[in-house]
């Protein structure tokens, strides 16, 4: 009977530390996602505090021209604006696990509202997420074949440069440049019956808008993964090997820059999200961010923290994701 070699785990404790080490990022995984939710619920009581301060209210500013105040005190009373605010945000908070995100002022079900919306945005910030991720990886790794050469310095520079610009400037500039000056893409979104853009052309200044800042920030998040990786030992023996620039980048410095670029882009669908919210103003986009600025100017507080609900489970799914991947390699290694 053979056995396994001097200083080699045998298959079976491989198999044990193996699946020790699973349970171990499960249970992280699990007080993460207890840790994110007690900082939404936290964030939500927030939410309800802050239109509390707001000056108005939900029913003065969905009144029609002409109510009396007697009309005004009955309209809060069945909106429940005459009890605390405490009160209010402890019955929306005992709806949420059955998903009843309420009603709004105008008497509809946000539920319905947002389920409505959420493609719309989830489209939008899909596609220039994608963007983001390809239009990084391909300037970073331009950037990484030719270290402190002139290309390497102009993406630098013009990263650093386009991810200080604001969502809501990057809009009016594509407005300006592609829609009025040339008349190349329409600079408002137009819906069909369903409630969809109704060009597929509608949809690229949006998307550009989103993707040009945080293309700026992943492209320098890539290029300094692929920086660290290039003083790894196995890449240095891949450069003494003679192996052309790009193979070595591809095959040896990328593989272990994309936890770090995973990183990047999880991060950055928190950031689109949020930046959705000016950009789908701008354009008459159809999807969360025109909810929730009409939710504002209504001091709709169910429907501000309906949406604060979706997209905080959203960026919570994408950053446990992103951990996974960057874990990855260290469950593999055990």
């Amino acid at each position: 009977m053979t056995s396994a070699p001097s200083g080699t785990p045998a298959p079976g404790a491989r198999s044990r530390r193996g699946g020790r080490t699973a349970l171990r990022l499960l249970n992280r995984a699990g007080l993460v996602v207890l840790r994110r939710a007690a900082l939404l619920a936290a964030l939500l009581a927030l939410v309800f505090t802050g239109v509390e301060l707001l000056p108005g209210d939900a029913a003065s500013a969905t009144a029609e021209r002409g109510e009396s105040a007697a009309d005004l005190a009955a309209r809060r009373a069945v909106l429940g604006l005459d009890r605390p605010v405490a009160h209010r945000f402890l019955d929306w908070m005992t709806g949420l696990p059955t998903g009843d995100l309420g009603t709004s002022a105008h008497g509809e079900r946000i539920t319905d509202m947002v389920s409505a919306a959420f493609p719309n945005t989830l489209l939008l910030s899909g596609t220039a997420l994608l963007l983001t991720l390809v239009l990084a990886l391909i300037l970073g790794c331009l950037a990484a074949l030719r270290p402190e050469g002139r290309l390497d310095r102009t993406v630098t520079g013009a990263s650093t440069a386009v991810f200080a610009i604001p969502e809501f400037v990057v809009a009016t500039g594509l407005v300006l440049v592609l829609s009025l000056w040339t008349g190349w893409l329409p600079a408002v979104t137009l819906t069909d019956a369903s409630g969809t853009p109704s060009s597929w052309t509608m949809l690229i200044l949006p998307a550009l808008a989103l993707t040009i800042p945080q293309t700026g920030w992943n492209t320098r998040i890539v290029r300094a993964a692929l920086a660290d990786e290039a003083r790894a030992p196995h890449v240095e023996a891949a450069v003494l090997d003679g192996l052309p620039p790009w193979r070595v980048l591809v095959l040896h410095m990328l593989p272990g820059a994309l936890p770090s670029v995973a990183t990047g882009i999880a991060t950055s669908s928190g950031v689109l999200l949020g930046g959705a919210v000016a950009v789908e103003t701008i354009f008459n986009y159809p999807g969360l961010g025109s909810i929730l600025s009409s939710a504002v100017a209504d001091r709709d507080t169910p429907v501000i923290a309906g949406v604060t609900v979706l997209a905080g489970a959203v960026i919570t799914a994408v950053l446990l994701l992103a951990d996974a991947v960057r874990d990855l390699p260290a469950v593999g290694r055990r």
